[in-house]
């Protein structure tokens, strides 16, 4: 028996593009401050971007446990003169730069929340915090580069702070908690959140734009138009059987055996009732925990894992497919099964003007051949995505693998090793501050 859990419906972009008033009109073509003045100031601003990284990478937090980082950005936006709200989505923060004259608004996003992983970078400043996760403590660690957007947009705020006599219009910086998904017992995640509690209102931003570092030629920057990552489904299966002796499993109803089975269903549906030529597809079953001693079939056991589609209709009859099909299985048995569906992220759906548009600002800060907007698609996943259901948006990655490691070979986002190039602090710094004054010189 299956509960599916509702998810947000993907906005399309005409109707975005008319509710926006034509957010995508061309820029004007003359710059209120040129590359070669952003340049100098981000290279002024970088002693300070550095130490932010590594302060924050020795002192990661969990998702909506993000007090110290947070105290530290609104210590930091109150100090450049901006408006600052705390508490948004719990552990939020948001910065607002006007201008010194009226014009656009457009938002600069930025993910705090650590993971509960063991680092082992050998880094002279790697994390040895603990938090809490699911009632234990664990090891946490910047294992995912979040470090390193806090620290770059926050020197993007400065940079731009210092242009605010240049600005016409409105920058809003948003630092959110919880990229990494709701805890264990909250309902939503942090983009969700600090939507629900008014951070695109008051001033409404008329796009939003956020990078991630990941494994790639340092300084290089990719994404593509529409369907750039996966949407992400959690998966949850609890498995009833009947309990009974190791000895005697034809006196009870084996669940670990059911378990064995619905595993082997879930990896059969996806390869092969789906074509891989169409539209990527992963489904995993990560956990499995059953039972406490070695000669006792237990009477329950729960799996959970991860779904990712690019496919809204394929999306749905997988989920269909899984949940007979596990049925069927657990039936096969005299055992029942309870399969749970919960969206943590919708797809990351890039605005297809936006894209295009973005592509020559993102050039001018990385350079000539250093920018590819038409990256094949990729199955990890961002909460990204929430934003770009309410206002046209483009999420882009930033190469950042360390010297002499070929980007195939680097440690993935998510490993205890992930250690990105520190020497690609400035060009994120860069692509804020020139995406921020492009879009502002929009007409």
């Amino acid at each position: 028996m299956r509960r599916l859990i509702a998810a947000p419906i993907l906005v399309s972009t005409l109707a975005l593009m008319c509710a926006t008033g034509g957010a995508h009109a061309q820029e004007t073509g003359a710059h209120t401050v040129d590359a070669a003045t952003v340049d100098a100031a981000v290279q002024a601003v970088l002693p300070e971007v550095v130490e932010w990284r590594r302060d924050f990478h020795q002192h990661p937090e969990l998702g909506f446990a993000e007090t110290r980082t947070a105290e530290t950005i609104a210590a930091h936006l109150r100090s450049l003169g901006l408006e600052v709200r705390t508490g948004v989505g719990k552990t939020g923060v948001v910065g607002v730069l006007r201008g010194a004259r009226p014009g656009r608004v457009v938002a600069l996003r930025s993910d705090m929340d650590a993971l509960p992983v063991q680092e082992a970078t050998g880094l002279s400043f790697a994390s040895t915090a603990t938090g809490t996760y699911m009632g234990n403590t664990v090891p946490v660690a910047h294992a995912c580069g979040h470090d390193m957007h806090m620290a770059m947009l926050m020197g993007a705020a400065e940079v731009l702070a210092g242009m605010k006599d240049r600005i016409s219009g409105t920058v809003v910086f948003i630092f959110q908690p919880a990229e990494e998904g709701a805890p264990p017992g909250e309902p939503k995640g942090g983009a969700a959140l600090m939507i629900e509690e008014g951070v695109l209102n008051d001033p409404k931003p008329e796009a939003v734009f956020g990078l991630h570092v990941v494994p790639g030629e340092a300084g290089t920057v990719f994404y593509r138009p529409q369907g750039f990552m996966a949407a992400s489904d959690r998966i949850d299966i609890a498995l009833k059987g009947k309990q009974t002796h190791g000895a005697w499993p034809w006196r009870g109803i084996d669940v670990v055996a059911v378990a064995g089975q619905v595993i082997e269903t879930v990896n059969t549906l996806t390869a092969r009732t789906v074509d891989p030529t169409t539209t990527p597809t992963v489904f995993t079953i990560s956990t499995v925990n059953a039972g406490v001693r070695y000669n006792i079939i237990p009477d329950s056991a729960t799996l959970s894992g991860t779904l990712r589609t690019f496919d809204t209709a394929q999306r749905a009859a997988l989920i269909e497919r899984a949940d007979a099909a596990i049925d069927h299985v657990a039936a096969a048995y005299g055992a029942t099964a309870d399969f749970q569906v919960r969206m943590t992220a919708p797809l990351v759906f890039n605005d297809p003007a936006l894209s295009a548009w973005l592509a020559p600002v993102l050039t001018e800060a990385a350079g000539e051949g250093r920018v590819d907007p038409a990256t094949p698609p990729t199955t990890v996943a961002e909460d990204f995505s929430y934003y770009q259901q309410a206002l046209p948006g483009v999420f882009y990655h930033l190469g950042a693998s360390p010297d002499g490691v070929a980007p195939a070979t680097s440690a993935p986002n998510h490993s205890p090793e992930f250690s990105p190039n520190e020497k690609v602090l400035p060009l994120g710094v860069k692509t804020h501050v020139l995406t921020a004054l492009r879009f502002l010189e929009r007409t």
